[in-house]
C-alpha cells in the first residue's frame, strides 16, 4: 500500500472510531430518531450539491426499489438501533460488538450462494461467535440485554447492506446512491423528529457531538473512504472495521472511563479472529476466489460501518 493509502487508512480508522463515543454523549440529551434525523440531514445538505454537480442525482431514480431497500438496512434501522442501544450499552461495547459484522456477511453470502463455506470459514465463524457469546456472558447485565439484542439488528442490518450495493448498484454513481440514502432517511424520520425535539437548552459536549458526528464521521468519513476506495481498492479498505473497533474501545475507556475487563478483551480477539478466518479470500490453489462477505465491485465502496 502507497503512503497516500496508508494515510488515508489511518485517518479513516481514527475517524470511524469516533462515533461511538459521540453517540455515548448525544443519546444523553438527544432522542435516537431525532439523531438520526439530524446526522442524515446534515450529511444530504452537503452531499446531495456534490452529487448534482456532477450529474449522479439522476441515473439513481431507476434505482429507486433497491434504494428503498439499501436505506432501510443500512441506515435507518441500524442507525436507529444503535442509537438506541447506546443509550444502555458502553460506547467501547458497543463497538466490539459492531466487529461481528464481518461474521454474519459470511454467512449471508453463504445463504445467497455469493461465496462457498469451507471448513475454515465454519471454524472461523465458531470462533467469532464464541467471541461474540463470551461478551454477551461477561459485560452484557441483565437490563442491557435488550440493548444488546437491538445490536444483533444493526450487526444484521450492516451485513445486509454491502450485498445490496454489490448486487443493485454495480453500475449506479456512488456519490449519488450515498447523497439519496441519506435524503430518503432523513424524509423518513421527519415525521418523527418533529414530535422528538429536545424540550431543554443541549448542552456544549452534546452539541459539540452531533455537529461532530454529522460534520466529520459522516461527511469528511465518506470522502476519504472514496478516496481510500480509490487507492487500494474495496476488499482492503474492508479491513477498516477491525481498525475502528480498536480506537472506540480506547476511547471508551479512557474518556468516558469504561470498563475494560479480560473476558472482554478475549472476546474481542476472538471476534477478530473469528473475522480473519471466516472471511480471509481463496488461495488461487484452492480454486477461483469469490467475491468476500461484505465486499462490492470496485466502483461502488462497500457500505461498512456506516454507522461510523
Amino acid at each position: 500500500m502507497t503512503r497516500r493509502g496508508w494515510a488515508l487508512f489511518i485517518a479513516l480508522g481514527m475517524i470511524w472510531g469516533l462515533p461511538y463515543l459521540l453517540i455515548k454523549i448525544s443519546v444523553r440529551q438527544i432522542d435516537p430518531a431525532f439523531l438520526v434525523f439530524v446526522r442524515t440531514g446534515g450529511a444530504a445538505l452537503v452531499f446531495l450539491p456534490l452529487a448534482a454537480a456532477r450529474g449522479e442525482l439522476r441515473p439513481i431514480l431507476k434505482y429507486w426499489r433497491p434504494l428503498v431497500a439499501y436505506t432501510t438496512v443500512e441506515l435507518a434501522i441500524p442507525w436507529f438501533l444503535l442509537f438506541h442501544a447506546e443509550q444502555r450499552l458502553s460506547s467501547s461495547l458497543s463497538g466490539l460488538l459492531i466487529a461481528a459484522v464481518p461474521l454474519a456477511g459470511a454467512i449471508l453470502a453463504w445463504i445467497t450462494g455469493s461465496d462457498r463455506l469451507d471448513l475454515r470459514r465454519v471454524i472461523g465463524l465458531a470462533v467469532g461467535f464464541a467471541g461474540v457469546a463470551l461478551l454477551l456472558g461477561f459485560a452484557v447485565g441483565r437490563s442491557e440485554l435488550w440493548a444488546a439484542a437491538s445490536m444483533g439488528g444493526v450487526i444484521i442490518g450492516y451485513a445486509i447492506g454491502p450485498w445490496v450495493v454489490a448486487r443493485h448498484f454495480a453500475d449506479a454513481p456512488p456519490l449519488g446512491v450515498i447523497a439519496s440514502s441519506f435524503l430518503l432517511c432523513c424524509l423518513a424520520y421527519s415525521p418523527v423528529a418533529a414530535f422528538q425535539l429536545p424540550q431543554h437548552g443541549l448542552s456544549a459536549s452534546v452539541i459539540e457531538s452531533v455537529v461532530t458526528l454529522t460534520l466529520v464521521c459522516t461527511v469528511v468519513a465518506f470522502l476519504v473512504f472514496f478516496a481510500l476506495i480509490a487507492e487500494v481498492g474495496a476488499y482492503r479498505a474492508v479491513v477498516i472495521t477491525y481498525v475502528n473497533t480498536s480506537v472506540a474501545v480506547l476511547l471508551g475507556v479512557t474518556v468516558l472511563g469504561e470498563k475494560f475487563g479480560v473476558a472482554t478483551g478475549a472476546g474481542f480477539v476472538l471476534i477478530l479472529i473469528g473475522c480473519v478466518f471466516a472471511t480471509r479470500r481463496v488461495s488461487p490453489q484452492d480454486g477461483a476466489a469469490e467475491p468476500d462477505a461484505g465486499s462490492a465491485p470496485e466502483k461502488v465502496p462497500p457500505a461498512v460501518n456506516t454507522d461510523l
